[in-house]
């Protein structure tokens, strides 16, 4: 029983610290939102929003089988999101890491050695000076003496060495929770990537849609100019015409001409986009977006929720948050310093003959106790560590704040510039109607000969240039509404699983 009192007293007094461990630094809590963020949007009404809250899976309101699955294959195989993804398992294996701190680092060792140790030789050397003076000794016989040097044999060694940091104030405690906040950091930084990457999957769907709208305009348009044209021409071969009137109809057919192979070439380059967002070759360029005719237009009012939900829902809020907690955090670490470190260490041994033997009490030996470091001369770089992790945690209070203030801003002024082009695309739509029905009454009457051929070209023109620009105001229009949906941070709950 006495042998085993000092490793009970060892271990009860390890025990005793722990209980009485403290753990030093300020303790996080979430810092309140900016002020006035609550609420509905001030530019809600103008942009026809309502108060219901988006639904993650926002593309889903254009009810466009297509763009839905180009989205679902984009958050599976995008390049961009497989790098996130991998960025997060190393903020993960990084936490595992820091939570090895709270076990006890081990090492087991085993050996053999062939030779004649310092201490043999040492032993042989008093062993052959007794024998020389026993040798002198009257009538003693020197040859009954054995030999006076050290043989060379084996000598095996077994150890089991431990080691055990107690966390009397918190080093360790604080490296984990940092750790910790950093991997869900890491992990709201890829939940970000994941809406970047719904929303440009979308907006390059509906652009590559709107161009083929504004192609398919502007070869309406080619074909009046080409039918105007045609009709001049016929009249300047009967006589009824001048080469000017001619030259001016040819002038407004190549123009209409012109904007064909910009189209064309704009709506290439957008499948190729496409297809790098969906992590394939341009030659692999998804064909089902390019048979889209027409961007898909809502049924319904965007539905924009309000500032508090919307703080809520914003990954790059809560990764600000989430830094700020890992910065705080580290303030303890760098304050632990202060203090001295606490290790428990412990060891067993054995060196013997012949391995048979090692596990002999006769060989065995054995400490266990605790361990006490404390860096004085390095106090004062401690103490700078301490104002450093301070700083850095004020700077990342200042960065929340400046977050949930652009994720506010973002909000307002998307739903802003959606609304005024909700008003221009209203009003555009008029004057193509207006325009149509000029361009109609205006070619009746030239073919009645009762106006000229230049007011007939004026009236085409202005008919192309209507419909020209409401094709790129349906196009701005679908480009605004994604950016609403994006800037109010919906498109990463329930992603499906990014490919390896």
């Amino acid at each position: 029983m006495n042998r085993r009192t000092p490793l009970f007293g060892a271990v009860l007094a390890a025990g005793a610290l722990a209980l009485s461990a403290c753990t030093v630094g300020p303790n996080y809590h979430e810092p309140a939102a900016v002020p006035h963020a609550d609420g509905g949007f001030v530019s809600a009404p103008v942009a026809r929003a309502t108060a219901d809250q988006p639904p993650d899976a926002w593309w889903r309101l254009y009810g466009d089988p297509t763009l839905s699955d180009l989205v679902a294959r984009a958050l599976v195989a995008n390049t961009d999101l497989r790098q996130a993804e991998a960025n997060l398992s190393k903020a993960r294996a990084t936490l595992s890491e820091a939570r090895a701190a709270l076990f006890p680092t081990t090492t087991l060792s085993g050996g053999a050695t062939y030779g004649r140790s310092a201490a043999a030789n040492a032993s042989a050397a008093s062993a052959a000076a007794e024998r020389a003076a026993l040798a002198n000794a009257p009538g003693a016989n020197p040859s009954v003496f054995g030999p006076t040097t050290a043989s060379a044999g084996w000598v095996y060694q077994a150890g089991f060495d431990m080691n055990y940091e107690v966390d009397l104030f918190g080093r360790v405690r604080r490296t984990i929770e940092a750790t910790r906040a950093d991997a869900q950091s890491v992990e709201a930084a890829r939940d970000a990537v994941r809406i970047t990457v719904a929303s440009d999957v979308a907006r390059a769907y509906l652009d590559g849609c709107a161009f083929a709208e504004e192609l398919a305009v502007a070869q309406q348009s080619l074909a009046l100019a080409q039918s105007d044209f045609d009709l001049t021409n016929q009249q300047f071969q009967a006589g009824t015409l001048s080469q000017l009137e001619t030259s001016r109809a040819q002038t407004v057919l190549e123009q209409a001409r012109a904007a064909i192979p910009v189209l064309q070439g704009q709506r290439n380059a957008n499948l190729f986009a496409l297809a790098a967002l969906l992590g394939v070759a341009p030659k692999d360029a998804p064909q089902e977006a390019g048979r889209c005719a027409a961007p898909p237009k809502l049924t319904t009012p965007i539905p924009a929720g309000d500032g508090t939900t919307l703080l809520l829902r914003r990954p790059d809020v809560r990764e600000a948050e989430r830094t700020l907690a890992a910065e705080t955090a580290r303030i303890g670490v760098a304050t632990a310093d202060l203090y001295p470190t606490v290790s428990l260490g412990g060891s067993i041994g054995s060196t013997a003959p012949q391995g048979a033997n090692l596990l002999s009490s006769r060989y065995v030996s054995y400490g266990l106790g605790p361990l006490i470091s404390w860096n004085f001369p390095n106090i004062l770089v401690a103490r700078a560590r301490i104002g450093e992790a301070r700083a850095t945690a004020q700077a990342a209070l200042a960065a929340f704040d400046g977050t949930m203030l652009t994720a506010l801003k973002e909000a307002e002024q998307s739903l802003a510039t959606y609304g005024a082009e909700v008003d221009h695309n209203a009003a555009l739509t008029r004057a193509r109607d207006a325009s149509q029905t000029a361009y109609t009454l205006v070619q009746q009457r030239y073919r009645a000969g009762t106006i000229s051929q230049l007011d007939l070209l004026t009236a085409e023109q202005s008919l192309i240039q209507t419909q020209q620009a409401l094709a790129q105001s349906d196009q701005a229009l679908v480009e605004d509404q994604v950016a609403v949906f994006k800037a109010l941070g919906g498109g990463w709950k329930d992603a499906p699983r990014v490919a390896g």
